[in-house]
């Protein structure tokens, strides 16, 4: 089978799907690698790399048309569903809820689509878990991100021309992302509180140094999955008063609240912003999935009164390198999940590959995509 490695088009976009470690796993379980030129430039993976590990470097731009199995990080483009050839296995992160056309047209093509963010958290599926690699990623580098931008120091500082106290950093969401920025804002000697809807995750925040933030009348808000569940209005509004007090008082605020396949809670509000002294500054997370802020703008650097909110698109593609490293090793694990005697055997009852699957024999498999497919096109 013939495994094709893209350059992703996404401008923000630095990782890569494969690198020279797993296309040589690829090559040995009897794959023939082909990857576009320039696929790893990005992160720091010259194409002489994969050269010596038995992959092909294409120039042609033919490839992906030739490809029995194409492997990606970012959506694909229009264009590139359109020329992908049916019973081709396309593995990747898809956002179908923003990219319907793009998921249509991979349907009626008779594409097969793994769709990366829609891995079951589950154990036998934890190596394959892309969600929490790059998100883990993300919480780190949102706090280097937001101390690099920060006119103070992190930690308590005493001098001969007095005493600095340490930041305060607010953190919305209890995830991976929320408690490696967690841990990492520690690391830096910050004062750090944690909100989240889920009290389950209060023992983890203690056990990490941070200081849980309690709301009021806290139901279980975690699905079967381990990820926070949509909460309604009235909720959400009860949330927003208690975190004013706190983020009042803040110096930096994270928020990393996401729900898988869906837009992302509205958890700070224009007043919530105001309250705000000027100087704090605001890393949304969820700024690619329509923001925990209203006020956030994706890619864009807002200044509201003397705060600034940081929306940007993607903070694992920042640090391409070692995001693309835990990536690809979680696509080399789903590849292997599915190799049988040298071929990709596709089993719709599989209990990973059932959540996972997008698109296959010409359907879309995953319920609200098709769903919003049919709204869309009616």
């Amino acid at each position: 089978m013939r495994v094709f490695v893209p350059k992703e088009r996404h401008p923000e976009e630095r990782r890569v799907a494969a690198t020279p470690e797993t296309v040589k796993k690829l090559v040995r379980s009897g794959f023939e690698c082909v990857v576009e030129s320039g696929a790893g430039t990005d992160s720091d993976l010259p194409d002489d790399a994969y050269r010596k590990v038995g992959a092909t470097i294409d120039t042609s731009g033919t490839a992906w048309r030739e490809a029995d199995v194409v492997l990606k990080v970012s959506p694909p483009t229009a264009e590139e569903a359109a020329k992908s050839r049916p019973q081709t296995v396309i593995i990747g992160f898809f956002e179908p809820q923003q990219n319907v056309g793009v998921v249509s047209t991979l349907a009626k093509n008779n594409v097969t689509t793994l769709a990366m963010e829609l891995i079951p958290r589950i154990t036998r599926a934890q190596s394959m878990d892309a969600l929490s690699s790059q998100a883990s990623i993300g919480g780190y580098k949102a706090v280097v991100l937001a101390a690099s931008r920060l006119g103070r120091y992190f930690p308590l500082l005493m001098t001969a021309a007095g005493t600095v106290p340490p930041a305060k950093v607010v953190i919305l969401g209890a995830g991976v992302a929320g408690l490696q920025a967690l841990a990492t804002a520690k690391r830096l000697g910050a004062v750090v509180e944690v909100s989240d809807i889920r009290p389950a995750v209060k023992e983890q925040i203690e056990s990490l140094g941070g200081k849980f933030i309690d709301l009021p009348e806290q139901v279980d808000a975690e699905d079967a999955g381990g990820y926070a569940k949509e909460m309604g209005e009235d909720f959400l509004q009860r949330q927003r008063e208690i975190l004013t007090q706190h983020l009042a008082t803040a110096n930096v605020v994270i928020t990393t609240a996401q729900i898988p396949g869906k837009k992302a809670p509205m958890l700070m509000s224009r007043q919530m912003v105001e309250a705000m002294h000027p100087g704090a500054i605001i890393v949304d997370m969820a700024a690619a999935s329509g923001g925990n802020c209203e006020l956030t703008e994706l890619g864009e650097e807002v200044v509201h009164n003397g705060v600034l909110i940081l929306g940007p698109a993607s903070l694992p593609a920042t640090m391409a390198h070692d995001a693309s490293l835990l990536y690809s090793r979680n696509v080399l694990a789903l590849v292997e999940h599915m190799l049988t005697d040298g071929k990709l055997e596709i089993d719709p009852q599989d209990d990973v590959l059932s959540g996972a699957l997008l698109t296959h024999a010409g359907a879309i498999l995953h319920a609200p995509t098709s769903a919003l497919v049919e709204e869309v096109s009616s």
